[in-house]
């Protein structure tokens, strides 16, 4: 916020408008002010998108329309980017989609923000400006609070619903309130139809989340899970993860804590996937980490789990065996859990050091007699735990060739 990028928006801006007419807002301020790192940085001014464009071309720096209709303009400074919206209040509003009109008070525009600790404005020496009054006190006591009437806000845009939680899981604290669970609860089912992808986002953002537990029970008890992910068995799995990860150290992973909210087969991960639009990449991991063959149990040998690996991936592997002890319940083997993952993590599965050519210079005819050959010494190579040494693998062609009948 303090960079000679934003510097230079923020004097491009006022040179057009004046002093005071835009500061920082949003996910920059609430984070600056909770001593957390800072993704994007948010810009609100009294300028118009069209007087933003102007003065930022006029200061040679690059105006990107990426939401006119709602008043925003990226700025992008030396590769920075910094979104800079327009004073707003919400014309009508369907619960997904909002008609704006323009306007140049920051109190009005605060009252359309989705949570408290959301409408604190900053400017460029720091100082802070909190139109509700109570967005800073918010913040910093980690109470999430809809600005105004929770009712109102939800139905402004239905997915506020998921934003709660989330904001819940990364910086509530104690109890969540009251008048917004009511709220949530009230209008679960206006979650239904909501766009998929947007639902995948903020599921995943909330999964992100270093605990995200006490937030996920909470939209189980009041019915909101049940709309988002009607697939789900139950949060144990996920509980179990969590605390996998937290006690060993490991990095919070959003895809693999989605995975322990799927029933443990391939099919219901598909479908899952598909219900929440997820990428091709994700809904390939999903089916991947699931299944029941080859079965993954802590007691498991060296040879087993090499054998997993080769068959499913290094990938697949450690996503089973973290889902598999977080289902298992059993802290007593966590040196055997960790001593499989790290096998998995270790191992590279070598190749088969056999080809086609090698079949048939023992006399298999070409064609699709080569694929069957090849496939039964591959599964005596795996059988005797990859053994390095071709020769004894060519004798074994030899054996198999002989015993075919062409």
């Amino acid at each position: 916020m303090s960079t000679p990028q934003a510097t230079v928006v923020l004097n491009a801006l006022e040179a057009r408008g004046g002093a005071g007419c835009a500061r920082f807002v949003g996910g920059c301020v609430r984070n600056a002010l909770l001593n957390r790192k800072i993704d994007d940085i948010d810009i609100a001014t009294q300028l118009t998108p069209d007087e933003v464009t102007e003065a930022l071309q006029a200061a040679g720096v690059k105006a990107v329309p990426t939401g006119v209709e709602h008043g925003t303009i990226t700025a992008v400074a030396d590769g920075m980017p910094f979104e800079v919206t327009t004073l707003r209040r919400d014309v009508s509003t369907d619960g997904r989609r909002a008609v704006v009109a323009f306007t140049t008070d920051w109190a009005e525009d605060a009252q359309r923000r989705d949570f408290t600790l959301n409408a604190v404005y900053a400017d460029r020496e720091g100082t802070l400006f909190d139109p509700t009054g109570r967005g800073v006190a918010d913040g910093l006591a980690g109470r999430i609070v809809f600005v105004g009437d929770p009712m109102t806000r939800i139905r402004e845009d239905y997915l506020r619903i998921l934003r709660f939680f989330r904001f819940q899981a990364w910086y509530g604290k104690g109890e969540a309130d009251a008048k917004a669970l009511d709220a949530c609860k009230a209008l679960r089912d206006t979650l239904s139809g909501r766009p998929a992808e947007r639902t995948a986002k903020e599921l995943l953002k909330l999964l992100a989340a270093d605990e995200p537990r006490p937030a996920m029970a909470l939209m189980a008890s009041t019915g909101v899970l049940a709309k988002v992910v009607p697939f789900c068995p139950g949060l144990e799995a996920l509980n179990g993860l969590v605390e996998i990860e937290t006690s060993q150290l490991f990095e919070n992973d959003p895809v693999l804590r989605l995975a322990a909210l799927i029933p443990d087969d391939q099919i219901s991960a598909a479908q899952a996937a598909e219900r929440l639009r997820l990428s091709n990449e994700v809904r390939d991991r999903l089916v991947a980490a699931m299944g029941k063959t080859p079965r993954i149990t802590s007691w498991m040998s060296p040879r087993e789990s090499r054998r997993a690996v080769y068959e499913i991936g290094a990938r697949a592997f450690t996503d089973r065996v973290k889902l598999a002890w977080a289902r298992s319940q059993r802290t007593a083997a966590t040196h055997q859990w960790r001593g499989l993952l790290a096998l998995g993590e270790s191992w590279t599965p070598p190749a088969l050091p056999l080809s086609g050519e090698d079949v048939i210079n023992a006399g298999v005819p070409r064609g699709p007699m080569v694929g069957e050959v090849m496939r039964e010494v591959e599964a005596w190579w795996i059988d005797h735990d990859f053994i390095d040494d071709k020769l004894s693998v060519i004798e074994k062609l030899k054996a198999v060739a002989q015993g075919m009948v062409y």
